[in-house]
């Protein structure tokens, strides 16, 4: 829901400022342990340089993954890349959860052994009665173990396995990378840090030094979309963590994702999501107060 913020806030680990983060950095700990700053309800929050998976143990809850609510009931499991927007509410008498924080920079020893997509967010709860949720609670407490006694040298195997283990329970693929998803990926990259910038398809085709009918086809593969839809949803999605998350008006949105004119930005998230943006947010707060 709306807080008083400007923007969404970025955290180290939760309730501590973001702050930079050494090479391969990973840390453990449950949920709990931090249980004194959040008393079950952990608000709307990102990291800036570190991915999660959190691996709930026991108890139920809401999960929060930008304008999504998902309700659910241990065991489950969610993967956020950096940069994802999320947060929970549970009860913290009964529900607790293991979390592993790994820094990007720590992600290229785990993404070339792992069927995982790293790039996108992803909660799981199903299959409840499969197998791969003990062998997932068994890994995830290893590597509490292995972090506590100071093993880190194992880490990072350790949280490929979980990754492999979260695809299966999400279906996932088992394929190797491709070229074209790892074009995709730079391409998602890029967007992220320039979907303000309103570059034109040439500037994004230079940059990765491709061609039109490369890129097209990464796209597609990778997202089910055009280039351009792809990049209009990424706006989409920042326009929406502005509106729930804080209370910066429709006009001060409009000019930070890079649009020039109110009502063209209106008409624009309109045509995407059925209604005007500053209806859509009175209609989600009221919904989630």
């Amino acid at each position: 829901m709306p807080t008083t913020l400007q923007s969404v806030p970025s955290f180290f680990v939760y309730g501590e400022p973001d702050r930079p983060l050494d090479v391969g950095f990973i840390h453990v700990e449950t949920v709990m342990a931090r249980r004194q700053v959040h008393f079950g309800k952990v608000a709307a929050h990102k990291h800036g340089q570190m991915a999660q998976i959190t691996f709930w143990t026991s108890g139920s809850g809401a999960y929060f993954i930008e304008d999504q609510v998902i309700q659910f009931e241990a065991p489950a499991v969610s993967f956020m890349p950096s940069g994802t927007v999320h947060g929970f509410n549970i009860e913290p008498e009964t529900t607790d959860a293991i979390v592993v924080s790994v820094a990007d920079s720590a992600l290229p020893l785990v993404k070339p052994l792992a069927a995982l997509d790293f790039e996108r967010p992803l909660f799981e709860s199903r299959q409840k009665g499969s197998p791969l949720w003990d062998r997932l609670r068994a890994t995830v407490q290893r590597l509490q173990v292995e972090y506590r006694e100071g093993y880190s040298a194992s880490l990072p195997a350790l949280i490929a396995v979980a990754a492999n283990d979260i695809a299966r329970l999400a279906r996932g693929s088992t394929e190797n990378p491709t070229p074209d998803l790892d074009l995709a990926r730079k391409l998602k990259s890029l967007v992220d840090v320039h979907f303000r910038d309103n570059w034109p398809l040439d500037r994004y085709l230079e940059t990765l030094g491709t061609t039109p009918h490369l890129l097209a086809k990464a796209c597609h593969q990778a997202y089910g979309q055009s280039v351009k839809s792809f990049i209009d949803d990424r706006r989409l999605l920042e326009a929406k963590r502005l509106l729930l998350f804080t209370v910066r008006s429709v006009e001060d949105i409009t000019f930070e994702l890079g649009f020039h004119d109110p009502a063209y930005f209106s008409r624009f998230f309109r045509k995407r999501v059925g209604e005007p943006p500053g209806e859509w947010r009175a209609r989600r707060t009221e919904k989630q107060a």
